[in-house]
């Protein structure tokens, strides 16, 4: 195995060999050349060097996807500091237990958190920062106060002659296995673990990116930032990876909507799209289907000698929609439906899905669309091995077990955690139920704590209903959950295109029950529903967009 350079040298030369290159662009806003980025790195080390923080201390973020976001993460790294990404989504009670839990010294704030948070119940915090300008919204220290105030004065005697290259230098890690960042965990339990996550991580996860898309990204690539930067799926591959390729970063800096994404796409035509199942499936729903599920079209597909030119002239449609110029699109974080993969499948579009885990940071199996198997998440990734916990991987499923360089050091402050999540042997628990083919491609089963089990001792995979539920009529998603032995699906119906349609709320209820009827006749015994309950909102969901189910049980 190659020796593990230290991740922070690898910075310093991305921003040297780039200076004049644009870096990171708010969309609509202003942009930052790596050249701007170093010195408003340099500025946030002298603000840190002089109010006292040193080298190992915490410091969280808070805030939506932004240039200066980038920044403050880049500058805590690059200093030897601790980096505590925290959700923006997060509510101010989580955000106070993250922050005190960490220890963290400094919090960085977006504009949207900094109005709802109270500093008095982060009692250790030195100080509040905001992120648009790096001003304080709360000092606490006479040193932190006068380092801001006086900080373009102790920078312009720092550097008399103007900042250059050559003034770039940053702390470089020596040992692999110091923690780089602790993550917090949504998750759809309910309970937040700090992930200690070490700088070989980091550097395992960008040197899968450079492996497999190395050869198809290059210096001055545009590409979009539309998942959460303090979820590491986001963090990793839409930020660290293209970053340090060189790639010019757009953030949306508001909350992503089809509408938004979709203009994006098009302004920006990204090289490369990372992207959770929701986004990819609400475009194709909502943009794609209604234009091929008219009579004349459903009879093209049909023909087998125009079938072809057909489907290639929706791929080029689909292809359109998100922005043109893409080498693949890499769906991950959530099960994808399986009536979209097939279509995407059937027009020959380039998509695979991967798989990993905040523990990971995060990547555990990936192919390249060429040799995806559909259905699948791919094959373990470069520095990574996985294997089943089943005594027939190919066919009876088992827990999925991760071990290499990408698995965590384990929770922080939390031993129990993490012996019940890593083994004595460095595997990784998941907690996922998967099956893994002779080829090595691995099929994703549901989550252990989700599965359910039938009154004669089946096991229920309740995802497995939900992929097909929610290609029924009239339904955006469901849930299926256990009542006294009994499975009821919670739907949460298109009341939009109900509305358009005239249709009562009892005409709804009627198609959800031919929807159960249909659905009951396709599945085994143990695994039919007892009935259909309507939900008016959509299900809350996790930033990577899982569904809380734990709300619901």
């Amino acid at each position: 195995m190659e020796k593990i350079p230290s991740f922070n040298a690898i910075i310093e030369k991305c921003i040297i060999d780039n200076w004049d290159y644009d870096a990171l662009t708010d969309f609509k806003g202003a942009t930052l050349q790596f050249h701007d980025v170093a010195r408003k790195i340099e500025k946030l080390h002298i603000m840190f060097e002089n109010s006292g923080i040193e080298r190992g201390d915490k410091i969280a973020l808070c805030g939506r996807n932004s240039a200066n976001w980038a920044v403050a993460f880049l500058a805590t790294l690059t200093y030897g500091a601790i980096a505590v990404p925290i959700l923006h989504e997060f509510t101010p009670d989580q955000i106070y237990n993250i922050v005190n839990h960490s220890e963290s010294k400094l919090l960085f704030v977006g504009d949207v958190v900094a109005p709802t948070i109270d500093p008095q119940q982060m009692p250790d915090l030195e100080g509040i920062i905001n992120i648009p300008d790096y001003s304080l919204m709360i000092s606490r220290t006479d040193k932190l106060t006068y380092a801001r105030e006086h900080l373009n004065e102790i920078f312009g005697h720092k550097y008399p002659k103007y900042f250059r290259k050559e003034h770039v230098h940053y702390y470089h890690e020596t040992d692999c296995n110091e923690l780089a960042l602790i993550n917090y965990t949504s998750g759809t339990t309910g309970f937040s673990k700090g992930v200690m996550l070490p700088y070989r991580a980091i550097w395992s996860n960008y040197k899968f990116g450079q492996t497999v898309l190395g050869h198809k990204l290059k210096r001055g690539d545009n590409v979009i930032s539309i998942l959460p930067m303090a979820h590491m799926y986001g963090m990793s591959f839409e930020f660290i990876f293209e970053f340090l390729t060189g790639c010019h970063v757009f953030y949306l800096t508001r909350v992503p909507s089809p509408a938004i994404i979709a203009q994006a796409f098009a302004e920006v035509k990204p090289a490369i799209i990372i992207a959770v199942p929701l986004v990819i499936e609400k475009i194709i729903r909502k943009k794609v289907f209604p234009k091929i599920q008219n009579h004349r079209m459903q009879l093209l597909l049909k023909m087998p000698i125009i079938n072809k030119k057909v489907q290639q002239k929706i791929c080029e449609q689909v292809v359109k929609a998100f922005g043109g110029n893409f080498y693949e699109i890499i769906i991950g974080g959530a099960a994808f439906n399986q009536e979209i993969e097939k279509f995407l499948k059937l027009i020959d579009f380039p998509y695979t899905v991967g798989y990993g885990a905040t523990e990971c940071a995060p990547i555990i199996t990936y192919s390249d669309y060429q040799t995806f198997v559909p259905g699948s998440c791919g094959r373990a990734v470069i520095n990574m091995e996985v294997k089943i916990d089943s005594p027939d991987p190919e066919n009876i499923p088992g827990e999925i077990l991760a071990r290499g360089l990408n698995v965590m050091l384990g929770y922080y402050k939390n031993e129990e955690a993490t012996a019940k999540t890593l083994d004595k042997d460095g595997w990784y628990h998941t907690g996922d139920l998967g099956t893994m083919d002779s080829e090595g491609n691995v099929f994703i089963k549901g989550r252990s704590k989700n599965m359910l089990l039938s009154s004669n001792g089946q096991n229920i995979y309740p995802e497995e209903i939900e992929d097909k539920l929610n290609s029924m009529a009239m339904v955006i998603e469901s849930i299926v959950v256990q009542r006294d032995s009994k499975l009821v699906g919670l739907v949460f119906p298109d009341f939009e295109e109900a509305k358009k349609l005239n249709m009562t709320k009892e005409e709804l209820k009627d198609i959800m029950e031919q929807n159960r009827q249909e659905l009951n006749n396709i599945m085994p015994v143990y695994s039919k529903l007892t009935d259909i309950e309507i939900y008016d909102e959509e299900f809350e969901k996790t930033p990577k967009k899982s569904i809380k189910r734990y709300l619901y049980k």
